[in-house]
């Protein structure tokens, strides 16, 4: 039986623009009266805070904040606390770093680091500098409050917040993060941190990871960002825009935390609730590096079928998703072969897997083709680099 103690929701590059009909505070205000009503769906029905982490507003404008304050003075309720980070996009406006520290005090009240105590449980937050970087005074508040925090319940989760990754931890953490607060949280193991920047989707498993401490990806309420490059499109889907993820956060009395990530888009919880039962202990951990062993592969139905449509410069190959028995296909491989048999183009593409409704198709452009006869072998790979035994091949002619 797990019943919450405390609830609470964080989100992060939410990116609200300065016009108020943009889709982002929409998403916003969509995703906050989403968390109320499944709090009062249940028996513990509160939620106690809401935090952002970074990139809450795209350029640091002050009517960017004043947008965000409005909607969170609407549609917070008394009792959730609110605690904001700043990072990179809230920079980027008149007068840096300074006037953005300014604006945070200035609008909403707040200072740009904060250590709370909350039903108990402590939430530290760290806003970065000079862009996603952490210097001196931020590894020093860090360290402090970590102490603070550890010394109260050794035995309890930490809620640590900051906009980049912990570099090598999450999905996204090795072009988004930071490794100055490395050596800091790695001392508390019940830490568990979250981090934003690389728009990475939560409901991919590798978006937790838990080694000397947890560490989760908070995605985005803009647009997807993914962290392989050798997709045809580049990092950026072309479904970007349907990006709307956040978590709710809850932990018992037992110390145990449960983390459900939320698709603000279609209204559902992805079904992959993160349970951590003993957050101080790292023997326990299950989100670790050893989930790359598993040998559990992606296969195509006996059903499955491929097919091309001719294009002005190649064709447009087209095939079902692949099956497998947990998590998620993540991606595809496409090698064309010419009549000799010589590879001629390699391609990847992502299954769509970031999106509560998976499309049920993949489509990939071959183009540059010269004419004559070909073959297109595609093979499909889970997240753990466990790619399918069984392959989908098509002959075409151009």
């Amino acid at each position: 039986m797990f019943t919450p103690k405390i609830r609470f929701i964080v989100m992060s590059d939410i990116h609200v623009k300065s016009e108020k009909d943009c889709k982002e505070l929409a998403r916003l205000k969509k995703g906050l009266a989403s968390a109320y009503r499944y709090a009062e769906s249940c028996d513990y029905n509160k939620i106690d805070a809401f935090i952002a982490v970074g990139d809450f507003a795209n350029s640091g404008a002050e009517q960017e904040m004043l947008n965000f304050k409005e909607v969170t003075d609407t549609y917070l309720k008394p009792e959730t606390d609110m605690t904001l980070s700043l990072a990179s996009h809230e920079y980027h406006g008149d007068g840096g770093e300074d006037a953005a520290k300014e604006k945070l005090k200035r609008i909403f009240g707040m200072h740009y680091d904060a250590h709370k105590v909350i039903n108990g449980f402590h939430f530290i937050s760290v806003s970065s500098t000079r862009g996603c970087n952490f210097d001196e005074p931020q590894i020093e508040f860090a360290q402090k409050a970590l102490a603070e925090a550890a010394q109260d319940n050794p035995d309890a989760p930490i809620f640590f917040f900051q906009h980049p990754h912990i570099s090598d931890t999450v999905y996204g953490s090795i072009n988004w993060g930071d490794d100055a607060l490395y050596p800091t949280l790695m001392n508390y193991p019940q830490v568990i941190d979250f981090s934003g920047h690389s728009h990475a989707p939560i409901n991919d498993p590798r978006s937790i990871h838990q080694k000397h401490f947890t560490s989760l990806g908070t995605g985005s309420l803009s647009y997807f960002e993914l962290d392989e490059f050798d997709k045809y499109y580049g990092t950026v889907p072309p479904d970007k825009e349907n990006c709307a993820q956040f978590y709710i956060v809850e932990a018992d009395a037992d110390n145990r935390v449960r983390i459900l990530p939320y698709d603000i888009l279609t209204d559902n919880f992805f079904p992959c609730i993160r349970e951590i039962e003993k957050p101080c202990e790292p023997d326990t951990f299950v989100y670790t590096d050893k989930r790359y062993l598993t040998a559990v592969k992606p296969h195509f139905a006996d059903s499955a079928k491929v097919w091309t449509e001719k294009t002005d410069d190649g064709v447009q190959i087209t095939f079902n998703q692949a099956e497998i028995a947990e998590d998620m296909v993540n991606d595809y491989k496409v090698v064309v072969r010419d009549a000799d048999n010589r590879i001629v183009k390699q391609l990847a593409v992502w299954s769509g897997y970031y999106l509560y409704n998976m499309p049920e198709t993949v489509s990939v452009p071959v183009t540059n083709l010269k004419a004559g006869k070909y073959t297109a072998k595609i093979t499909a790979s889970g997240f753990w680099h466990n790619e399918s035994d069984n392959a989908l091949s098509i002959e075409f002619e151009v």
